[in-house]
């Protein structure tokens, strides 16, 4: 395997608490060494990054890849384009696919198949219960030794209390994660936006921010009694963020995710039955925004995840009521999160720790780092470089995106998975 020599990039490492003008050097797919100055004996490729920031690969541990059983609207080799283009070495597949994540063959296929497009590792999340029927637990243990990295029903939440305790009780006896979507559909059911002054207006029925509240208050409840290792995702009201931050005070084994569009954008999105803009759970009130933005600022959201939920057009074009929910991301997460930089709300360390560092440490992985001798998954980019979105340039498979036609401000030149330069400014390199 060649070597390659990144000259006078801006370093980032959160792990090693890296932050400077340096060269990296790497050899045989792994970090090398890091310094100002490092020699070159002339048989190692360079590559000036002066300007541009380094960074370890960033990780996406919420995505939904489509494959097995709806390649239509994404495969995962459109997905691993999409990745890599957006930075991401690393992604987390949901287990809401067709056949579901619930048995260990279908895990091993998802990793195999990953492995033969090589361009992003893929690290299945297994369901919690089969068929994301929330009334019987999978074989979690089996689904481990497959490659399963942790456990959730995302797309559908854990509803059964019964049931949520049973799976938290078995994975808190092996250290395993349980990832939750929190919604009680009982309160949300038939809703298709946030509940309030826009549902009202638009004339469509809404997603009471309780029906997230609820959920997480159980589940909080259920982790103090198991002590269990409990995970909400895509966060997305206020209520919910004051919930973890009191069980996080509380010692409990706690932890968010936020997506970009939950602290980027609201629920004005919607405004001219903007199916785009229409997700689950939905866009919140500016006051929602911010509690989430306050939460990344604080710490108690320690993961940045982008929900990537690509859909054909055909199920976004049929009316906001009628509409599939979800967004595209992995090729925006990057730019968008920038803001918090920006808005001074998070330093660049800290941004790149909750998509890199923080997600692998949940996760049991060993990326997220430059360190000496750790894979050489890397993300480059131009922390200010302008440009506005076209959906049709995105190498997703998908097009659905709030963002098309908006200027983003930051922008990946280059992704090396395991020393591989596998993008380059636009371009994918198979």
């Amino acid at each position: 395997m060649s070597s390659l020599l990144l000259r006078n990039g801006h370093i980032i490492d959160p792990a090693n608490g890296c932050d400077e003008i340096a060269d990296l050097r790497i050899e045989d797919g792994r970090i090398a060494a890091i310094g100002q100055g490092l020699s070159n004996d002339g048989a190692v490729q360079e590559l000036d990054v002066g300007g541009l920031v380094v960074c370890p690969g960033l990780i996406d541990m919420h995505v939904h890849l489509r494959e097995p059983g709806q390649e239509w609207k994404e495969d995962i080799e459109s997905a691993s384009r999409a990745a890599v283009a957006g930075g991401v070495t690393r992604m987390c597949c949901m287990p809401n696919t067709q056949p579901t994540l619930d048995h260990a063959g279908v895990v091993t296929q998802v990793i195999m198949r990953a492995r033969q497009v090589g361009l992003c590792e893929v690290h299945p999340i297994g369901a919690v219960s089969r068929c994301l029927a929330g009334r019987e637990l999978t074989e979690m243990r089996e689904l481990a030794r497959a490659g399963a990295v942790a456990f959730s029903d995302d797309g559908m939440p854990v509803w059964h209390a019964g049931v949520m305790r049973k799976a938290l009780e078995y994975a808190s006896s092996f250290g395993f994660l349980v990832i939750q979507h929190a919604e009680d559909k009982q309160l949300t059911d038939g809703g298709c936006i946030n509940e309030g002054w826009m549902s009202t207006q638009l004339g469509v029925e809404g997603m009471p921010a309780e029906g997230e509240d609820a959920m997480i208050a159980r589940d909080i409840m259920l982790t103090r009694r198991t002590g269990g290792r409990y995970h909400v995702a895509h966060i997305s009201t206020r209520g919910a963020v004051a919930l973890v931050r009191e069980a996080q005070r509380e010692g409990l084994q706690v932890t968010a995710e936020a997506a970009p569009h939950h602290f980027a954008l609201t629920e004005e999105e919607v405004m001219a039955y903007n199916a785009d803009a229409k997700m689950s759970p939905p866009l919140r009130t500016e006051a929602d925004r911010q509690a989430v933005v306050e939460g990344l600022r604080d710490g108690t959201i320690s993961v940045i995840a982008t929900d990537h939920a690509p859909h054909h057009i055909d199920d976004k074009r049929c009316g906001l009521s009628c509409a599939a929910f979800g967004i595209v991301g992995l090729e925006t997460m990057l730019p968008v999160s920038l803001q918090l930089v920006r808005d001074g709300v998070l330093s660049m360390s800290e941004l790149i720790a909750k998509m890199s560092l923080n997600p692998a440490r949940l996760l049991g992985l060993d990326g997220g780092t430059l360190s000496i001798g750790a894979p050489a998954d890397v993300c480059i980019f131009d922390a200010t470089e302008r440009w506005v979105l076209d959906r049709e340039a995105l190498f997703s498979k998908s097009k659905n995106t709030p963002w098309h036609g908006r200027e983003m401000s930051g922008r990946v030149c280059y992704t090396l998975k395991q020393g591989r330069l596998v993008y380059q400014r636009g371009k994918i390199l198979d």
